[in-house]
C-alpha cells in the first residue's frame, strides 16, 4: 500500500495554481517558536545589558518583533502557545533579571518582588503592543485559514 502524495506548499484551487498566503505560511512547532523567541530576546536583553546597562528601546522593538514573529511561524494547531507568550515572556525576563542584575530595570538597592514590578512596569507599552499584535495576527491567520488563505468570503 502506497501512501498519497505530501501536500506540496503550492496547491491548485479550481485549477489555478496558488501560493500558501502569509496568513496560512506558519507551520512551525510551539515549542521551537517559544525557543526562537525567548532566544531573541534575551540576546536583545544581553546587547542593551552589555551596550548601555539599562533595558531601552532596542529590547522593546525586539520583544515585538519576537511576538509578531511568533504569531506567524507557529502552527495553526498550537495558536494558545503563541497566544499566552507575550506576557509569560516578559514576566520571565524581569524575574531573570531580578534575580541576576536589578540596575537594568530600577536601582541596584531594590528588592527582588519591587525590581520585577518596576521592569514590567517600565516596559508596559512594548508587552501591550506585542501582545496586541500577536492576538491581531492569530486572529488575522485563523480568519484566512476559514476561508482558505482570504481574509475575506470568496
Amino acid at each position: 500500500m502506497t501512501s498519497p502524495e505530501p501536500k506540496p506548499a503550492d496547491a491548485y484551487r479550481d485549477g489555478v495554481a496558488t501560493h500558501r498566503t502569509l496568513w496560512e505560511q506558519g507551520r512551525t512547532p510551539a515549542r521551537l517558536v517559544v525557543a526562537l523567541a525567548c532566544t531573541a530576546v534575551l540576546m536583545a536583553l544581553a546587547l542593551d545589558g552589555l551596550i548601555r546597562h539599562e533595558l531601552g528601546l532596542l529590547y522593546d522593538v525586539v520583544f515585538v518583533l519576537a511576538c509578531v514573529g511568533a504569531a506567524l511561524a507557529v502552527a495553526p494547531r498550537e495558536f494558545f502557545v503563541v497566544g499566552v507568550l507575550p506576557p509569560l515572556m516578559m514576566a520571565g525576563v524581569m524575574i531573570l533579571i531580578a534575580g541576576m542584575d536589578r540596575g537594568l530595570v530600577t536601582d541596584p538597592d531594590d528588592r527582588f518582588v519591587q525590581a520585577v514590578i518596576a521592569g514590567l512596569a517600565t516596559h508596559v507599552t512594548a508587552l501591550a503592543v506585542g501582545y496586541l499584535l500577536a492576538l491581531v495576527v492569530l486572529g488575522l491567520r485563523q480568519i484566512a485559514l476559514r476561508h482558505n488563505g482570504s481574509l475575506r468570503r470568496s
